[in-house]
């Protein structure tokens, strides 16, 4: 059990980077397989080449029907399983941590890229954001591996044991010398437990589907939100520039407030050079006036 429990903690990590539908696909890859496989697998298949006779004396005949009838065994094949559908997840949880600790010693330096480029260091390859977005990535890669590790066992376990395991195997092939008839140890529990293994992993190919279009689905809908915060800050931008462009199309005088010119306004109608041709023509009236009394 030391291994399975080596193996489950290392699952146990993922989950960190599931959704709901994945912690469920956990919950099945924990119980109804690691788990049952090391307290009841163990038991009912490992005398299966021991009890498996055959009514005949003849040396390695015995060996050779049991090679044939199983060519592997049902126990390591389903172990197999289990490692290879784990793989992909141990590699994830690798690449994550190796992830989270970049993005750590990043947030700790807190030194500006300015900053990093006057002194000469290198700045960061890659953001926080970026980082995060390719784990994201490589966990949709892991559930994808893991969907075609499922159907590729699944045929495989079709084709190897299909769905019954028969009490009697009839075995012609040498060096038997003749038609030889061979029994199968607990064939009725041996049958339970393989089409119970089969149904399991129908629904942990399921679950990963389902987890597959929920992480494609979540993911542009992600994308779809932030081009349209793009689009929207680009736009504030661009008024931005605009008013600030008009602001600073009339220079103010020092501790002027900078306000639009109102040239419909009316104190600029009655007070200005209308004000100043009045003055002129009173002007232009007296003189003229004092031109008389001197004639």
């Amino acid at each position: 059990m030391g291994e399975w429990s080596f193996l489950s903690s290392l699952l146990d990590s993922v989950q960190e980077h599931s959704p709901m539908v994945g912690r469920f696909w956990l919950v099945v890859m924990l119980i109804f397989r690691i788990l049952i496989l090391a307290t009841v697998g163990s038991d009912v298949f490992e005398d299966e080449q021991e009890e498996f006779v055959c009514n005949t004396l003849q040396p390695g005949c015995r060996q050779v029907c049991y090679n044939k009838a199983f060519p592997i065994s049902h126990y390591r094949f389903w172990v197999f399983h289990i490692v290879l559908l784990s793989a992909p997840a141990v590699l994830f949880v690798i690449y994550s941590m190796h992830q989270n600790t970049k993005i750590a010693q990043e947030q700790g330096r807190a030194v500006p890229e300015e900053e990093n480029q006057k002194k000469g260091l290198p700045c960061p390859m890659l953001q926080p954001n970026q980082r995060l977005q390719h784990i994201r990535n490589f966990y949709i890669v892991n559930v994808l591996l893991r969907i075609l590790a499922e159907a590729g066992f699944l045929v495989g376990q079709w084709m190897l044991y299909g769905f019954w395991v028969e009490p009697k195997f009839i075995c012609e092939t040498e060096p038997c010398p003749h038609t030889v008839d061979c029994f199968v140890s607990r064939p009725t529990e041996k049958t339970i437990f393989v089409q119970f293994y089969f149904v399991v992993g129908i629904v942990s190919a399921v679950l990963s589907l389902a987890e597959l279009a929920h992480l494609l689905f979540k993911d542009r809908c992600k994308k779809r939100t932030s081009a349209t915060y793009e689009q929207e800050n680009w736009s504030n931008r661009e008024q931005e520039k605009s008013c600030q462009y008009l602001l600073q199309a009339r220079p103010g005088r020092p501790g002027e407030s900078h306000t639009l010119s109102n040239h419909y306004s009316p104190s600029a109608v009655l007070h200005g050079k209308p004000k100043t041709t009045a003055i002129s023509s009173n002007k232009s009236s007296r003189s003229i006036a004092r031109g008389d009394l001197t004639v």
